[in-house]
């Protein structure tokens, strides 16, 4: 019989080879392998093993152990489908304690955006690499076009087309290519941008990034993770005291995501038909992925409200 290290392996290359990133669930696997031990069979892995490995650490529940869960379960189907052991060692999902509830993500309030972006020139004065004005296009791009960080640092000068204002977001988290037109405000100020951009190395030509450091080198996740965290103390933004995750760069797209439905209500627009076009614009596979973004702040509450009233009073929103 093949032994677990080398199963998980075969596993892991065969995820990949079909599309997936599988990162996050392959290094799960490999402390699995670690934590059994290199010599051990497939098949004599045994539920205590797994029971084991779940509540390593004799931390409170966290939804990582959801996700050790799921990732050998994946395996699991993999190695009973090629033979290499008969049976799942799993307990059985309805055994597991349930995983606990996600904190409501951060979404900044319109005031607090102004005094984001109105603090960006304070907080890089004196800046080695990553400058006042690339900054502000990446936090333009995040909150203006609803982009993932990630898929920002990744534009290129020739995926940013500003003639049509119109982006093009490749290598998504679902490994798909999508389009993102950007309305004028957000156009306008990435045409700004792009004449200093110009003025910078440009490394790889058109294919080089378009944010870029002050030498052209790319940014680094790092320098700007901590960039922004230098910006929210001098914007006075705190948070984690009321039960809401800490605020990110991520918490950007989720207040484009709310800002976005308010404005919705406020128009009296039919909200639920324009979700499906709010899912496309994030990028999202499916809809529950945009429900994530739709966490009741008060000032959407209050539009919901308003809009229930006047479904109460029989008015129409078509």
């Amino acid at each position: 019989m093949i032994l677990l290290r080398e199963a998980v392996d075969r596993y892991i290359e065969w995820r990949v080879a079909h599309g997936a990133r599988f990162t996050a669930s392959a290094n799960i696997l490999h402390l699995f392998c670690k934590y059994i031990g290199e010599d051990v069979r497939c098949d004599a892995v045994c539920e205590t093993d797994i029971l084991g490995f779940l509540a390593a650490g004799k931390s409170p529940l966290t939804r990582y152990r959801a996700n050790k869960y799921s990732a050998l379960a994946g395996f699991w189907r993999y190695a009973i489908s090629r033979g290499y052991t008969t049976r799942s060692p799993l307990p059985a999902p309805d055994d597991e304690p349930r995983k606990p509830q996600s904190a409501p993500p951060y979404v900044y309030s319109r005031d607090e955006l102004r005094r984001l972006f109105g603090a960006i020139d304070i907080g890089r004065r004196g800046s080695v690499q990553l400058d006042g004005d690339t900054l502000r296009a990446l936090l333009l791009l995040l909150y203006g076009a609803g982009l993932r960080h990630g898929e920002a640092l990744r534009l290129t000068l020739d995926d940013v087309d500003l003639p049509d204002a119109l982006l093009t977001i490749r290598n998504t988290k679902f490994f798909k290519t999508r389009l993102v037109p950007v309305g004028p405000q957000l156009a306008d100020a990435l045409r700004a941008y792009a004449v200093k951009r110009v003025e910078r190395v440009l490394p790889k030509g058109a294919a080089s990034t378009f944010l870029a450091n002050r030498d052209g080198t790319p940014l680094a996740q790092g320098t700007v993770r901590n960039a922004f965290a230098k910006l929210l103390r001098e914007a006075g933004i705190e948070g984690g005291n009321d039960g809401r995750r800490a605020p990110c760069l991520h918490s950007l797209r989720h207040a484009a995501a709310v800002h976005r439905m308010t404005s919705w209500y406020r128009q009296g627009a039919n909200v639920q038909r324009l979700l499906p076009a709010l899912s496309t614009w994030l990028g999202h596979a499916h809809l529950d992925g945009t429900q994530v973004y739709l966490s009741m702040t008060p000032e959407l509450l209050h539009q919901a409200s308003i809009r229930f009233d006047s479904y109460v009073h029989g008015e129409s929103h078509e």
